[in-house]
């Protein structure tokens, strides 16, 4: 978790790792955010082909975070939506996942089975370019 505290008119900001409590796994203890979306979506969507991304080593962010991910999800649900409804319907379901904790992007590949090619495979973001077009 990042905070921001002021003192004396200088804000510094500190990275605080969330405790867990002690029944989680240690996979979900890794990567609470990835699997709270893979499970998510999962459950909500019954996919026939799911893909969570965690592309935050990419960008300017404290080492093992969690803030950048790439979702590909194919789901019959999506049948007969057109793709602003798949993606509201994928941000919704993520939202409400996580609960209060931050996602600062998420791109979002949703396709009907019928839509899916097999043979397809996610590309990379381009790297991060430090969030000022450097």
């Amino acid at each position: 978790m990042l905070i921001r505290r002021a003192g004396r008119g200088v804000f510094t900001t500190s990275w605080i790792k969330p405790e867990w409590p002690r029944s989680m796994s240690a996979a979900t203890m890794e990567n609470p955010i990835e699997n709270a979306i893979r499970a998510g979506l999962s459950k909500e969507l019954a996919p026939v082909h799911l893909e969570v991304v965690n592309e935050s080593y990419m960008h300017n962010v404290p080492k093992g975070a969690e803030t950048h991910f790439k979702v590909l999800v194919v789901s019959p649900q999506f049948e007969g939506l057109p793709p602003i409804k798949r993606h509201r319907l994928v941000n919704d379901i993520v939202k409400t996942q996580l609960a209060g904790d931050f996602v600062h992007a998420l791109s979002i590949v949703a396709k009907t089975p019928q839509q899916w090619d097999p043979n397809y495979t996610l590309q990379p973001s381009p790297n991060c370019k430090g969030g000022f077009g450097k």
